[in-house]
């Protein structure tokens, strides 16, 4: 993982430092979706002096790095996750219910494309948008 990160930010001429990579820990260590404020109240309980306005920066500048990636769910609510792990949805139309689901046969797929195109495929995101049962009745 930091060796990746480490090569991104070094060609893009920053440095991995603590703040950054608090938060890159923060991310690796959750599969849930984390807002902006649960990240920053977890990179506090390890190191408190990390202010709020750092862990932000430090978020778009590793979304900016394409190392973490923003999920809108709803129209308020935006998460975060490491862009190297594929995600998977259902989202609600109606009342923006998210259901998280780990069955992927997107991995052939991937693989193909990878090849065919000559393409370094880092991660992927599959969203399904219908009505969940409550909104259906």
């Amino acid at each position: 993982m930091e060796q990746n990160v480490t090569e991104r930010m070094q060609l893009a001429g920053y440095k991995l430092t603590p703040p950054r990579l608090a938060v890159l820990q923060v991310l690796d260590e959750t599969d849930e979706h984390l807002s902006r404020a649960q990240i920053l109240e977890r990179v506090q309980a390890v190191q408190p002096a990390i202010g709020r306005a750092t862990v932000y920066r430090t978020l778009e500048l590793l979304i900016r790095l394409g190392v973490v990636r923003p999920i809108y769910l709803g129209e308020q609510n935006v998460c975060f996750t490491r862009a190297d792990r594929g995600h998977h949805h259902l989202i609600c139309s109606e009342c923006g219910q998210v259901v998280e689901f780990d069955e992927c046969t997107v991995g052939q797929l991937q693989e193909t494309l990878a090849q065919r195109l000559n393409f370094d495929i880092r991660g992927h995101l599959l969203e399904f948008y219908g009505l969940c049962e409550r909104c259906q009745g």
